[in-house]
């Protein structure tokens, strides 16, 4: 794709933005980022907003966008692949692996600590009282996602017509999660083809007080070449190989960290729509299929990754956590624990970074390719019906105590046990659902509030489980 002003004006596109931003003052900026990463996806972009383009005018709005554009059709959490392309448009393959690792490092370290104190004191009185109450807040946000989520995504019928069947297709069908995906970016492509993509109009940098350090209509200097392309595939699938390799030969093909590892892998490369849009399969897998963990431990570990910077998608760490310390093999239950959390972490995420070093040089010169946007449009409205999905399979789970599968034919769906309504922990999801939807507080206020909820009612004696 030609582009005039790129080969008019080469300072707009230097070929090392480390010439323009100094590493350590870039490497500072992006911990401090990573040091406020909480609330899920949109608040970790409004901070990457604040600080990047509206503060210190590292990059335009019109670029921020785009690289954002790119970032939610890609499989993965999109803030921290986001995180990763600015990254890279400021400093280069090492700006982007420096904002990438800073972004997921707090949330990573929080998240195996208070998965060690789940296992270590779960079973207290005082921890179930405080999980009865995160596990209704924690329901409460799933349900704003749905209603933000449609704001934003459903914007013709057709749109409407791809959530509800995503929904159905999920919760009575039990279609597998990336038929889902791939289905609904098709029909995307197709109503695109049909009737045009709605585009918003660009506004001119021409009233910014300040201009961005980096012009939005430059291109960056790292062209896409077939020689990148093979050296970034092979440094991605050797990063991911050289522990899957280790865990095989010393564990085995059929031991925990074997099964996490090509699961979560393989969960890495269908995550589209964020944390919330996979969940679902997550659990599913977990629970069911694994047995890894209960479906009350898997709204807990979410309580826990709402309540940590980074990604959402850190709480597969919980999940990984619980399933190695219960089958630990030969090895101590902690350490196989350890083990299998930073072996999922490491797959989950070394995709994101392949996806963006792979990408991006191409999206830069790709910036109104029609038939992207049109499948990212159908993709975004099947999220709604997974969100959705999810929604009802936490509400099951969290406010009875008993549910069952019951299939007529090809439909298989989750029916709660009406006589196992738990009151108090019903109760506090209408208070959340106040606290969010009226009284408009944050989540970790939310959530905080609802612990302490939680723990009120078990110290009284309440039932909470």
């Amino acid at each position: 794709m030609n582009n005039p002003e790129s080969s008019t004006s080469p300072p707009a596109a230097p070929a090392r933005r480390r010439d323009l931003i100094p590493l350590r003052e870039a490497t500072w900026a992006w911990f401090l980022i990573s040091l406020q990463t909480f609330g899920g996806p949109a608040g970790q972009i409004a901070v990457m907003q604040r600080t990047l383009v509206d503060e210190k005018r590292w990059i335009g709005q019109k670029r921020f966008l785009h690289a954002l554009n790119y970032c939610m059709l890609l499989p993965g959490p999109e803030a921290q692949q986001l995180a990763i392309y600015t990254g890279w448009l400021l400093g280069g393959t090492i700006g982007g692996l420096i904002a990438g690792v800073l972004f997921v490092l707090p949330g990573m370290l929080a998240m195996l600590g208070l998965a060690a104190i789940y296992v270590a004191f779960g079973a207290t009185t005082i921890v179930l009282a405080l999980f009865a109450g995160i596990a209704p807040a924690v329901l409460a946000v799933v349900v704003q996602a749905v209603t933000r989520v449609s704001k934003r995504a459903l914007t013709r019928p057709a749109h409407w017509v791809i959530a509800v069947c995503a929904f159905l297709a999920l919760v009575l069908f039990a279609v597998p999660f990336p038929i889902v995906i791939l289905v609904a970016g098709f029909a995307g492509w197709l109503i695109g083809r049909r009737g045009g993509v709605e585009t918003s109009k660009k506004t001119p940098e021409d009233g910014e007080e300040t201009p961005p350090l980096i012009a939005d209509d430059a291109l960056h200097a790292d062209a896409p070449s077939l020689r990148r392309t093979i050296l970034v595939l092979g440094v991605g699938v050797v990063a991911w190989a050289v522990p899957m390799v280790a865990v095989v030969v010393f564990t085995g093909r059929h031991s925990v960290f074997t099964e996490q590892g090509l699961f979560f892998s393989g969960t890495a490369l269908v995550t589209f729509g964020g944390a919330y849009a996979v969940l679902a399969y997550v659990a599913q897998k977990a629970v069911e299929t694994y047995g890894w963990l209960s479906p009350g431990e898997m709204v807990r570990g979410l309580g826990l990754a709402e309540t940590t910077p980074g990604p959402l998608i850190m709480v597969v760490q919980f999940v990984a956590f619980l399933g190695a310390y219960r089958n630990p093999g030969d090895l101590d239950p902690w350490v196989a624990a350890t083990i299998g959390a930073l072996l999922t972490t490491w797959v989950t995420f070394v995709p994101c970074f392949v996806f963006i070093f792979l990408g991006a040089p191409y999206v830069e010169r790709l910036r109104n390719n029609t038939h992207l946007t049109s499948a990212l449009i159908g993709i975004t409205a099947s999220v709604v019906g997974v969100i959705a999905n999810l929604a009802f399979y936490f509400a099951v789970h969290t406010l009875f105590a008993d549910a069952s599968l019951l299939h007529w034919g090809p439909i298989h769906v989750l029916v709660p046990d009406l006589s196992t309504l738990r009151p108090v922990v019903a109760v506090i999801a209408v208070l959340a659902g106040v606290m969010i939807y009226r009284l408009n507080w944050s989540v970790l206020r939310t959530l905080g509030v609802c612990a302490l909820l939680g723990l009120a009612a078990g110290l009284v004696g309440l039932p909470v489980t």
